[in-house]
């Protein structure tokens, strides 16, 4: 398993840089302290109170399946790149399309911006171990990491915040995600994107935790890309552009070091961050259990010359552009 060593400072060790290049992933344990949990939690609880389902569309949440083709594609998801939304889960409704479960058990994720619009996440990208917020509703959240400090370690130039979602994985309904890489969904040619998902409450195999193939991030392509279709929805298509980070240590050349192609669970505590390569390959599976999981998960990518994020993504920047880390 990649280091779990806290670091010293807000960013990362170089060991724990050197893990995360290895393996594609790297669990920091204890990276939010007890107090901004709760308050994160409580935002989260609070957002979802708002919720009025008489008004909502009913806009149901689906991952592709294995193929990618099943994904949500209608227009209060493909607009909601600059506000706060709820996507419902799948198996919350019966045959009939009627919602059987209450609101706080029938929502999979909220987002896309919730690192601008809501006070307690937007502080967690400024907040660190060294620096406390300014006093507004938002002054209990603080971090023993930085996200600017550990996109620096992590070599961004100028990274970028987007995608940011609550993601609630409830008890006995929460849907599983079929292998993916990040980069499929947030391309930037050639790939940049790194995902930051702190969790809020314990993941274990029972709720449906993340698992990684470890290194596959070094020799899996982006093949494919999710994209917008002329006309309304989305779809997958062939990826053109470039499949690999740049950089020595990328490619299908590698493929050969796959060990054995197992994958490996990442059971963590909350207030866990589980930083994720965006060729990394990763699942998660149903949670049949009784105990939900709540995590909070934003991606960065490469806001720097030299690297296209288009048109075409799903996901398209705010007129103010994609949330800078540092100038």
């Amino acid at each position: 398993m990649p280091s779990s060593t806290a670091p010293p400072s807000d960013g990362l060790t170089p060991s724990q840089v050197a893990d995360f290049h290895r393996d594609g992933y790297l669990i920091i344990p204890d990276a939010l302290p007890p107090s901004t949990v709760n308050a994160l939690l409580a935002e989260t609880n609070r957002l979802l109170d708002a919720l009025d389902l008489s008004t909502h569309p009913l806009t149901r949440f689906r991952t592709g399946g294995e193929d990618g083709t099943d994904h949500v594609g209608d227009d209060y998801f493909l607009t909601s790149g600059d506000k706060i939304r709820f996507f419902l889960e799948d198996d919350a409704f019966d045959a009939e399309g009627r919602l059987t479960r209450p609101k706080h058990r029938a929502v999979n994720k909220i987002g896309h911006y919730l690192h601008v619009l809501s006070p307690p996440f937007a502080a967690l990208l400024s907040s660190s171990s060294s620096s406390s917020s300014s006093a507004t509703s938002a002054d209990t959240v603080a971090s023993r990491t930085s996200p600017a400090a550990i996109a620096r370690d992590l070599g961004f130039a100028d990274p970028r915040v987007l995608q940011s979602m609550a993601i609630c994985k409830n008890p006995e309904i929460g849907g599983a995600v079929p292998p993916h890489q990040d980069s499929t969904f947030l391309y930037t040619d050639p790939p940049s994107a790194v995902g930051f998902w702190y969790a809020l409450e314990d993941a274990t195999l029972e709720n449906g935790c993340l698992s990684f193939l470890p290194g596959s991030h070094r020799w899996a392509p982006v093949d494919k890309r999710m994209v917008r279709k002329t006309g309304g929805g989305i779809q997958m298509e062939a990826n053109e552009g470039a499949k690999f980070p740049r950089g020595q240590g990328f490619g299908e050349g590698l493929k050969g070091e796959e060990s054995s192609g197992e994958y490996v669970p990442g059971e963590v505590k909350a207030g866990s961050l589980v930083l994720i390569h965006g060729n990394l390959v990763h699942k998660s599976e149903k949670n049949t259990s009784q105990k939900g999981r709540i995590i909070y998960t934003f991606h960065v990518i490469e806001g720097g010359e030299g690297f296209k994020y288009d048109e075409r993504n799903w996901l398209q920047p705010p007129a103010e552009g994609f949330t800078r880390l540092y100038d």
